[in-house]
């Protein structure tokens, strides 16, 4: 069955917890039990291997070895064992879970396990929910790695739902992560070919590890003999439990993946990486570690992770960016690539001086954004607003150096035939092998659509700079729309200049200073102060003798308050003039609706 099958079937044991629990509460038994399932199956065909060790008083390291994995369990007991002893169902199953090793002990303390098993038990329900769990099979034969991570996921997306909490800060869609990993990894040549190669991979918001395991699924694709070591940070404990769980299973050194908040207490300080990736929650306000915030940026400034400036309050998704800019390998020691999925609101708010702005600053300024691309709206679980994957590297190519590519992939959608909370749509195979290739070849393309005489979309193609368009049929047009664009670093930078203008008596002449610096000098009226953004490739004396002086002869520039801004005006780089129809058609129509609308009501007056 597929992982969404696999989740339904899962969580149809919610049925038998109708009317003891509430149903925003299925999940704290769910959640686990699944866990527990998988690595009672995971363990299995070793089983009797470990107890044999136990049963010889071997050390924790003999277990270990017998276990083929980096954790075991100690207790002869396993789910088949527990259901066969009713009696004492509560008692042995508490037993089992001790006898886990202690990496994975915490991972059911993180569920609150102990209490749920209680609580089940006052209800008389903990045999049937166990006995349910034992006829599920999880054994890795049966479902892999990556269904068993898809299931979490759905499971996590079921109880969100119901709970109405927000599903997207918990995972990110599959072929978003599919698209961030490929355009990682697609100027890596080394780490896609070379024998034994060893690269790092950082998510600071790592949910159930949908984006690490999905690196790590990429990389043994293309290179078996690479090894991908993963390190991320978790918030919500039920989601850094399943992560550390699959993490556990595959081998991964678990201590690397770290419970808490981020932004506040950062669990991997001093740490750089080759690869990174996040996906932080859209929009949400940091208020909660604001103090912790602002006393590093204060205190430490570009030593500490945000001396580029803070964000309003309201979102936090570029205190997560700069978290990432922390992280990365310095380029001499070879360098790092990173993808962050955020909002459309990092990419233009506040203007110049302001923290989201001085951010852009540094991040342009530094040559560090390879690419923003744009994704189709609808593509996450919680919301159906546009997202963008911003890319960043301190290894740009020597064509990259000095240049941002930007890519309107939101055209790239398929419809999906079951929506998904907010999700209606989905990228294909093909759509996120387009954007790769887009980005990869670093061209400006346009996408060309071709339309029948009746308006009918025939076909689309894409168009790279230097090659020809497809012809239009008979009757038909093509429709051209820039798809990838390159621009320089500068830009998106601007100066931000205030325009004065003369305080004037009531005889109209310039009131001047009486007293200090202003003495003698014409003072400026507030209620006529204005601000110009001209662009930094602009001359600001060419800029204002042409765009102020012929509409206000007496203005002038006050220096002292000019301000250097960056922003990213994306959807205005990809606008399309449509000519609008003409007026005769649009009357034509107008007529023919009115006397449709007069013939019915004729109709009625009959």
């Amino acid at each position: 069955m597929n992982h969404q099958s696999l989740s339904n079937f899962i969580w149809s044991v919610a049925d038998l917890l109708r009317g003891d629990y509430k149903q925003s509460e299925y999940g704290r038994v769910i959640l686990p039990f699944t866990v527990l399932r998988r690595l009672d199956c995971v363990l299995q065909p070793t089983k009797s291997a470990v107890i044999a060790q136990v049963e010889a008083n071997r050390p924790d390291p003999f277990l270990i070895r017998a276990a083929g994995h980096n954790f075991f369990n100690r207790s002869p007991l396993d789910l088949g064992k527990l259901v066969g002893d009713q009696d004492n169902i509560g008692t042995n199953l508490l037993t089992y879970i001790q006898g886990f090793s202690p990496e994975v002990r915490d991972i059911f303390e993180q569920f609150e396990f102990a209490a749920q098993i209680d609580r089940l038990a006052k209800n008389g329900l903990l045999y049937q929910v166990t006995e349910r769990f034992a006829r599920i099979d999880l054994h890795p034969e049966r479902v892999d790695n990556t269904q068993m991570g898809l299931a979490f996921e759905e499971l996590i997306r079921k109880f969100a739902e119901i709970s109405n909490e927000t599903a997207g800060e918990h995972f990110t869609p599959r072929e978003v992560i599919r698209l961030m990993v490929n355009l990682l990894f697609v100027e890596d040549d080394d780490v896609l070919s070379k024998p034994g190669i060893v690269r790092s991979i950082y998510d600071p918001t790592a949910g159930t590890g949908g984006m690490l395991s999905v690196a790590d699924e990429y990389l043994r694709e293309h290179n078996p003999l690479a090894q991908l070591t993963m390190s991320g940070q978790e918030l919500n404990p039920e989601s850094y439990a399943i992560c550390k769980a699959d993490m556990l299973i595959k081998g991964q050194d678990i201590t690397r993946i770290v419970q808490g908040n981020t932004l506040s207490d950062d669990g991997h300080h001093a740490q750089t990486f080759d690869y990174m990736l996040s996906n932080p929650p859209f929009g949400v306000e940091w208020k909660k570690v604001q103090k912790a915030v602002q006393d590093e940026h204060l205190q430490q400034g570009y030593n500490g992770r945000f001396g580029p400036g803070l964000p309003r309050v309201s979102d936090g998704s570029l205190l997560f960016l700069m978290h990432l800019l922390s992280k990365m390998r310095p380029w001499q020691e070879g360098g790092c690539r990173f993808g962050i999925v955020l909002n459309g609101s990092p990419l233009f708010t506040g203007g110049a001086g302001s923290g989201e702005s001085e951010i852009r600053r540094y991040v342009l300024e530094n040559d560090l954004v390879e690419a923003i691309i744009a994704l189709p709206t609808d593509m996450f679980y919680n919301t159906g607003i546009s997202t963008y994957v911003w890319v960043l590297s301190n290894k740009k190519p020597k064509e990259r150096t000095g240049k941002v590519q930007l890519i309107d992939a939101s055209v790239f959608w398929q419809k999906m035939r079951k929506s998904l909370g907010s999700k209606r749509k989905e990228m294909s195979d093909d759509h996120i092998a387009d954007v790769t290739r887009l980005f990869g070849q670093f061209v400006e393309a346009q996408l060309a659509t071709v339309f029948d005489a009746n308006g009918k979309e025939l076909s689309r193609a894409i168009v790279t700079d230097g090659e020809a368009a497809p012809e239009a049929p008979e009757g038909g047009k093509v429709k051209l729309a820039p798809l990838s664009r390159i621009f320089d670093n500068e830009s998106f930078g601007y100066h931000t200049i205030t325009v004065e203008r003369p305080l004037r008596d009531d005889d109209g002449k310039p009131v001047l200073g009486q007293r200090g610096k202003a003495k003698g000098k014409v003072q400026p009226d507030s209620s006529l102060r204005d601000t110009e953004n001209v662009p930094l490739t602009e001359e600001i004396e060419a800029y204002f003798a042409r765009e102020v002086k012929p509409h206000a002869h007496d203005a002038w520039i006050d220096r002292e308050k000019t301000k250097v801004g960056y922003e990213i005006p994306f959807n205005r780089h990809f606008y399309v003039f449509e000519l609008p129809r003409p007026l005769a058609e649009i009357d034509a129509e107008l007529a023919d609706v009115t006397l449709r609308i007069q013939g019915m009501l004729g109709e009625l007056a009959a």
